[in-house]
């Protein structure tokens, strides 16, 4: 029988065949296995990670701990506000015309430009990404796109889902300012601005989770120097949404904490008179013709500080122009931060009281009197007083060209004589430094000046205090070499001879601007020239002369308190230093100064003020300024409070912040005002000692005697 015979071919097709069966078979019980594995063997692991996908964590701002007065009194406290924040995950997976529409939606309902809305979902970093816009949080948190919304549009955004995918809208608490009694306070309290990015990075490398992309900050004041105890912690809210990003229900949170009260020293009373009368003084100003410009006065700025004379507490500190806190509360504009700086509007976020720095004028001479009883004067020490005095090629006049003759230093700070004090600092230099070379030279009122703390920042606990300056010998070497090429350049270019002030300074500071002649300390021991001072420095300076020279770091903060009412941290007095005098010198001038409300340059002021009961000393001040007006100073203190205040452009001490001071401490007292005009009635007609003014039965000076101190 023949033998069926397969071709070749046919036979490694049927093994192809048979190879391709089992490859086939193998795949599909592998398939079927992998599918058991995932769907029964770990169907619930992976079940559960599913629906955590569809989880969405919500940072829950933390509200702000409240800022109180020394009573209770809230200054910066909280408010609900509603903020709308888009998902950006949910963003990502809609196309480029459904996001559009959508975000047009949401800056419709809103209130909000459409490109507002853009702008502010795109990353920091990102392309076409605005600096100061844009997000510099987390990409997978909801960013804030709108704030401070109507509660009905935020109840319309959370019920229309479905128009609003990947749309939140929260509650969230933001700063408000009851202003108790009308008070401002703005220099005192700060404000509050989003966090950037560099502090977003440093945060995260120290692991600091009090912030995160959508905190705010404290930028000035309290709200930055206490912002660690006030800001609080977030919490979280963990929201479910479908794979639309519509929200489904919240699956559970953790609670932010709230920050810490701040309890300062300020009393909201007392702050609403200081404000209050320093805006009066500065307007009764305006309204008064000044004789030496033949205009009215300008005043322009303006300063109040109240410290407690025991412990260096502020009371109260006012200063003019200032800004309305609440600006920055959801975001500032540019064309209002811009007013912010502009100098004119004044720049309203310049405090004069802790950052304007100007001439002392007289307010400087009971700290001259501590240095001259320091070193060889004494009670009975008398000086000349006259109508000024020649000195180099200089002729320094008296105010008014008064002559009041032969004096002691009690007289000679009562009724402010220039010419007195011109001789003490003559005399100083004669003995020390006669050599203007040397600069090194002994100078007795240059080192108490440096011992009353002046020439170095107070240690105020609020940021961007100035330090002043105390132009001595070693600080006028210093400004010519840095100056020098510029002036010698004005001279050198001064072909036609020009005698203006302008040239004419330049060729003397030129010549020998390095050297500290008589001139200069003449007018360094009356608070003129080159040395400035800030009202902070000038207060702290007095409550040394009122506690018997002991120099505290100006306080505003007392305590912490947490949310459950404990204290947290106590904030002590803080003791920097001690004048280095003599006792009977501090005595003296102590002794002297209750003189100036009596019969010196303050009494026309004074009059009927109860000053047996409240024992007041006072220094006033009217600094003369090159090409402006004179700037206004009062500086008085008793045994627990001190008031200074400051008006630039304002004429007379006495006459401009006189009043304002007044007010002040009757405030402080509590003195009655028909208490006053009973007193002031009583004492109607008395004539005061030659030299001094005379009191009108409604309490002002008659004419013809004035004074400008």
């Amino acid at each position: 029988m023949n033998a069926i015979l397969i071709r070749p071919d046919r036979r490694r097709s049927r093994l192809r065949l048979f190879v391709m069966q089992v490859l086939m078979l193998s795949l599909f019980v592998t398939l079927f296995a992998r599918l058991w594995y995932l769907q029964v063997f770990t169907g619930e692991e992976y079940q559960a990670k599913a629906t955590e996908q569809s989880v969405r964590e919500v940072v829950v701002q933390p509200s702000r701990g409240l800022i109180v007065d020394a009573e209770g009194r809230p200054l910066a406290t909280n408010r609900t506000s509603w903020v709308v924040s888009v998902d950006r995950t949910v963003l990502g997976k809609q196309s480029e015309a459904d996001r559009t529409a959508l975000l047009k939606r949401v800056a419709h309902t809103v209130g909000v430009k459409y490109s507002e809305v853009l702008a502010r979902t795109r990353l920091c970093g990102a392309p076409k990404a605005k600096k100061g816009t844009c997000w510099n949080g987390s990409p997978f948190q909801p960013i804030p796109v709108a704030e401070d919304i109507p509660q009905t549009t935020a109840v319309q955004i959370s019920e229309q889902t479905e128009d609003f995918p990947g749309v939140l809208a929260q509650a969230e608490t933001v700063r408000s300012y009851p202003a108790p009694y009308g008070i401002n306070a703005a220099d005192v309290l700060g404000y509050l601005s989003p966090i950037t990015g560099q502090e977003l990075d440093d945060a995260k490398k120290s692991d600091d989770q009090t912030v995160n992309g959508a905190s705010v900050v404290g930028r000035a004041g309290l709200e930055k120097t206490y912002d660690q105890w006030l800001r609080g912690v977030p919490g979280v809210t963990r929201v479910t949404v479908d794979s639309m990003g519509r929200t489904l229900g919240d699956s559970g949170q953790v609670a932010a904490q709230p920050g810490d009260t701040l309890v300062t020293s300020i009393d909201a009373k007392v702050q609403s008179v200081a404000e209050h009368e320093l805006h009066k003084a500065m307007m009764t100003a305006r309204a008064t013709y000044d004789p030496v410009t033949h205009k009215n006065y300008v005043a322009d700025s303006g300063a109040v500080v109240v410290l407690n004379a025991h412990n260096g507490n502020v009371v109260a500190m006012a200063s003019q122009p200032t800004y309305d806190p609440s600006v920055w509360v959801g975001g500032i504009s540019s064309k209002e931060l811009k007013e912010l700086y502009s100098k004119k509007a004044g720049e309203p976020l310049l405090s004069r009281a802790t950052q304007g720095q100007f001439a002392p004028g007289s307010t400087w001479k009971p700290i001259m009197t501590v240095a001259a009883f320091n070193n060889g004067y004494n009670a009975g020490s008398r000086l000349d007083c006259s109508s000024g005095l020649q000195v180099g090629g200089r002729w320094f006049k008296n105010y008014e060209s008064a002559n009041y003759g032969v004096i002691d230093f009690a007289k000679a700070l009562q009724i402010s004589c220039d010419s007195f004090f011109y001789r003490v600092g003559l005399g100083f230099w004669t003995q020390f430094g006669s050599n203007p070379k040397n600069v090194n030279a002994k100078d007795p009122l240059v080192a108490m000046a440096k011992q009353f703390g002046f020439g170095a920042k107070t240690g105020l606990d609020i940021p961007g205090e100035a330090s002043g300056r105390i132009a001595d010998r070693k600080w006028k070497l210093a400004y010519w070499n840095s100056m020098k090429g510029f002036y010698c350049k004005v001279d050198k270019q001064n072909k036609t001879g020009k005698r203006d002030f302008l040239h004419i300074y330049a060729h003397e500071f030129c010549l020998e601007g390095n050297q500290y002649k008589a001139t200069d300390a003449v007018n360094f021991a009356i608070g003129q020239g080159d040395t400035i001072v800030t009202p902070i420095q000038l207060a702290r300076a007095y409550a040394a002369l009122s506690n018997g020279g002991t120099l505290y770091a100006p306080r505003i903060a007392k305590a912490v308190v947490g949310p459950d009412g404990k204290v947290i941290k106590r904030i002590k007095p803080l003791v920097q230093g001690h004048v280095k005098s003599k006792k009977s010198a501090l005595k003296y001038v102590d002794a002297a100064l209750l003189g100036t409300p009596k019969v010196g340059t303050l009494a026309w002021k004074f009059g009927g003020f109860p000053l047996d009961k409240v024992q007041l000393r006072g220094k006033t001040g009217s600094a003369e300024v090159y090409g402006k007006q004179s700037t206004s100073w009062v500086a008085t203190y008793t045994k627990d409070y001190v008031v200074v205040m400051m008006v630039t452009q304002a004429g007379t001490g006495s006459g401009t912040s006189g009043p304002a001071v007044r007010a002040i401490y009757e405030a402080l007292y509590g003195i009655r005002g028909e208490d006053v005009n009973a007193a002031r009635a009583a004492i109607a007609g008395v004539v005061p000692p030659k030299g001094l003014p005379v009191f009108a039965p409604d309490g002002s000076i008659l004419p013809p005697l004035r004074r400008k101190q």
